[in-house]
């Protein structure tokens, strides 16, 4: 039986691990996950794994709360360990955190075979640790499974036909996840109960990039445009504590709702039933389409290029007339989502199967 290391750090690459692994045991293939603690979230309980129906990682490293070179290096040394002792016929990444680059990095200097799911995105912004980490990741695979018609031509630009590695357009595995979990939210989540969002119009925001959360000028100029927006729509914010106590030392006061982070079922009932969605989360871009509700993306850039182009995400950065402009403009905008972006909800059982045949 084939073994493969799964590599994840962050919730959002659980989501997409699950499905990736319901697919794997399909196939008959044996999975071991490794847990960095990257990102630490109390929501990451046995009831949160029981759930959503996700394996239990049989490590978790528990490295968190460090500097990206600190935190990269520590798991490369850990999840090292970890394939010396397993002897992994491959390793598989997820997007584009310190996690993902470790565990790629750890795998090639084993000469284990890299698989990257969500390959080929590219925000070209450098500044961003996410790109860098993606890019360097992409380089290192040796199967890269792409989301996108987008993410295979920035791959053929960088000349990755000339590499030996197989690039593969399987659809996007959070689009699996979406469709999956959507009935399990509609079982298990009450939070428009709880919030008493029954029957009520509301945007739903969430922020935390770095590149917005540790800038003032940024921060101040998005909560300028939400605090606008909510004297006529409800504004939602599940808020990171890292930054509501930013918020607290800037001496930003919000004039909205703040409530702390969700889970994914949550998150799922919230966007189904908001009006509108401002972000910036390169996930939950896909996520309001996936639902079928219109994104203001609060960068200058995103991945997700085809949202941009079709018309469901506006770019609007921190500029809060940009963001209110983006915002009145959708409040009267119609669109067909059923255009097909991001495939048929099979990303998954296409990577099982190719990993089974390799």
């Amino acid at each position: 039986m084939k073994k493969i290391i799964t590599i994840v750090g962050a919730r959002p690459q659980f989501v997409k691990a699950a499905v990736v692994s319901r697919a794997l045991g399909k196939w008959g293939i044996s999975e071991v996950i490794v847990h960095t603690g990257q990102h630490y979230d109390p929501n990451m309980s046995a009831l949160f794994f029981e759930e959503m129906q996700i394996p239990i990682p049989k490590y978790n490293l528990e490295i968190s709360n460090l500097s990206h070179g600190a935190m990269t290096g520590r798991m490369l040394e850990e999840i090292e360990k970890i394939l010396i002792a397993e002897k992994p016929e491959m390793v598989l990444v997820y997007g584009d955190t310190n996690s993902t680059l470790a565990g790629a990095l750890a795998a090639s200097k084993l000469h284990i075979p890299v698989g990257h799911v969500e390959a080929g995105l590219r925000s070209f912004n450098n500044q961003m640790p996410e790109e860098i980490n993606r890019i360097l990741t992409d380089r290192i695979a040796s199967v890269l499974f792409c989301p996108t018609t987008t993410a295979i031509e920035n791959l053929r630009n960088e000349g990755f036909e000339n590499f030996d590695c197989q690039v593969i357009n399987c659809g996007d595995v959070m689009r699996d996840a979406a469709l999956f979990y959507a009935g399990i939210s509609d079982q298990h989540s009450t939070i428009i109960s709880q919030l008493n969002l029954e029957n009520q119009s509301f945007a739903l925001a969430t922020l935390h990039r770095q590149e917005n959360t540790d800038n003032p000028v940024k921060l101040r100029n998005i909560f300028k445009a939400l605090n606008e927006i909510s004297g006529n729509t409800r504004v939602v914010l599940p808020i990171h504590p890292r930054t509501r106590k930013i918020l607290m030392e800037s001496g930003i006061q919000p004039s909205f709702e703040l409530i702390d982070p969700v889970g994914y079922l949550d998150m799922i009932q919230l966007l189904k039933n908001c009006r509108i969605v401002l972000t910036d989360s390169g996930g939950l871009q896909k996520e309001a389409y996936f639902f079928k509700k219109y994104c203001i993306t609060l960068r200058d850039e995103t991945e997700w290029v085809e949202l941009v182009g079709n018309g469901y995400n506006l770019l609007a950065g921190n500029d809060p007339s940009k963001i209110l402009s983006a915002y009145q403009e959708l409040l009267l905008k119609t669109s067909d989502f059923s255009v097909n972006l991001y495939g048929n909800g099979y990303a998954a059982e296409i990577i099982a199967e190719y990993l089974a045949n390799l």
